[in-house]
């Protein structure tokens, strides 16, 4: 797992920090990490350090100081350097000051009306360009002089802390905003890393040791790893039968929306062994499908199930009405998705039928998000939280970076980096999944980050036919090494994904394998 936190809860470890070491101390060690990665990219794209070119583009305050000390260390490596100052009158003096003692040059950025000629022709010299124009205390998009300053960069950026224009908070871009090929953070992630455009604009994230650790309080969001999805995903052991390892129920599907009742227990039966019941009026069609599943035509008719996955295409009218009614009366673990989360928006007499001690999971994109809060999350992190309390559920919120809260306040996120489930479909595969881990015992949580996770990768895998072996998968914001490099892939449907879900489930389990060596 990794922790992500807020600014300000970063801002007060790092005061605890300076009570026992130095700020300077603190400041150096940030811009060695800066400068070191840095190298590495000019290695990548330049082909060498020797005789390169960076240029920094440097704000006001602590951030533009990381990045003048980092192009001071670059300078000793035989970095030319050239600082592009912001805020002159503001700038970080003592790295300003150790910037010109290693021999780098700075110049104003303004001149009479704009930018200079002069910083001009710098930011498109660099063959890397250091963002230091602002830090996690900003909010809305970058100034204008900052913004046409951007506008003339071609080099890749390495992005000191965050890319300048993202909202640190939230991930959200109101106005110009940097886009980083590396972001460079220290002591922990912010939600900026992990969210919204932030997720894309960071680009690979890298996370500098300062000495903050021991300072940190528990953090405000929670990213799983593939080893953690693998060490929690259920798998049959000698004792078991397919009684014993949970039997989930599927209420999915009609006569127009055969296909809703197809992939939802598809997902189901590609999860996790044991048993999967159908109720509902697509049974011949799951048949037809799924041999191995026990369908019948209504959830009366089901059987004794564990937890119940129940929404995709089952309709907004009576019919699906009084199956979900029926469902949430067994107080059983639920997942509801779609047509199940549009019932729930608007017949608030549904949730007299449930049981407030047994988990019920709603996982909206943002239109169904929507109807059961009365309008489009903006910081989707607070937005989930707030109904997931609201209500008394979990709330996955499905998107590029889907969160996931408890009524508690404890926030999963999962940041996939790509859009490959986009797909009409891909959420009822999603319903099958969940619905199977809550009904294998998998904590409520747990079940919703695991399987989010897992589906993402499915999806991916389905898209770009990359498959990694022995535990090495593609981590949002880990380091180089745990990172597969960027793949070209072929749009998608649900069905790819969903024949992708075993392949996907290996890996995390070869992730948890490696990892616990």
């Amino acid at each position: 797992m990794r922790g992500v936190w807020t600014p300000d809860r970063i801002r007060a470890a790092e005061e605890r920090l300076f009570g026992t070491v130095a700020e300077p101390v603190v400041m150096r060690r940030a811009a060695n990490g800066v400068a070191l990665h840095v190298r590495r990219l000019l290695g990548e794209r330049a082909g060498g350090v020797a005789g390169r070119h960076v240029t920094l583009l440097v704000g006001a305050g602590n951030n533009g100081g990381d990045a003048l000390w980092a192009g001071a260390l670059l300078r000793g490596r035989g970095v030319g350097v050239t600082a592009v100052l912001l805020a002159p009158d503001k700038t970080h003096r003592e790295g300003l000051r150790a910037l010109r003692a290693a021999g780098g040059r700075a110049l104003a950025a303004e001149g009479g009306s704009g930018l200079t000629s002069e910083a001009v022709g710098a930011l498109r010299r660099g063959d890397v360009v250091v963002d230091g124009v602002v830090g996690l205390s900003a909010s809305g998009g970058l100034r204008p002089l900052a913004a046409e300053a951007v506008e003339h960069v071609e080099a890749p950026v390495v992005a000191v802390d965050l890319p300048s224009g993202v909202d640190p908070n939230t991930g959200l871009v109101e106005g110009p905003a940097v886009s980083a090929e590396v972001t460079v953070t220290f002591g922990g992630l912010k939600p900026c890393h992990v969210l919204e455009e932030g997720l894309v604009r960071s680009g690979r994230v890298r996370l500098v040791d300062i000495g903050l650790a021991p300072h940190l309080d528990e953090p405000d969001l929670t990213v799983l790893d593939p080893a953690d999805a693998g060490a929690a995903w259920p798998v049959p052991s000698p004792e078991d039968d397919k009684y014993s390892q949970g039997v989930l129920g599927v209420a999915a599907g009609s006569a127009n929306f055969p296909g809703a009742a197809v992939l939802t227990t598809g997902g189901a039966v590609r999860t996790a062994s044991g048993m999967v019941r159908y109720a509902g009026p697509a049974a011949d069609a799951v048949r037809e499908s799924w041999p191995e599943v026990v369908a019948t035509g209504s959830v009366g008719d089901a059987g004794r199930v564990q937890a119940w996955g129940i929404g995709p295409g089952i309709g907004t009218g009576s019919n699906g009405r009084e199956v979900l009614a029926r469902v949430l009366e067994e107080a059983r673990p639920v997942v509801a998705d779609a047509d199940a989360i549009t019932l729930l928006a608007r017949d608030a007499a549904l949730w007299d039928a449930r049981d407030p001690d047994a988990p019920l999971v709603l996982t909206p994109h943002d239109g169904e998000f929507a109807r059961l809060a009365g309008e489009q999350p903006g910081d989707r992190v607070a937005a989930a939280r707030e109904t997931a309390r609201r209500y008394g559920v979990l709330l996955l919120l499905k998107g590029n970076s889907t969160v996931v809260a408890a009524p508690d306040g404890r926030v999963l996120a999962h940041p996939s980096g790509h859009a490959w489930p986009a797909t009409a479909g891909s959420g009822d595969v999603l319903t099958g999944m969940l619905g199977r881990l809550l009904a294998a015992g998998v904590d409520p949580l747990w079940a919703c980050g695991c399987a989010v996770l897992v589906h993402a990768r499915a999806a991916e895998i389905a898209a770009t036919g990359v498959v990694e072996h022995g535990g090495r998968v593609p981590r949002a914001g880990g380091d180089a090494e745990d990172r597969a490099e960027p793949t070209v892939g072929a749009p998608i449907g649900a069905s790819a994904l969903l024949a992708a879900v075993p392949t996907a489930i290996r890996e995390v389990r070869a992730a948890a394998t490696v990892s616990a060596r």
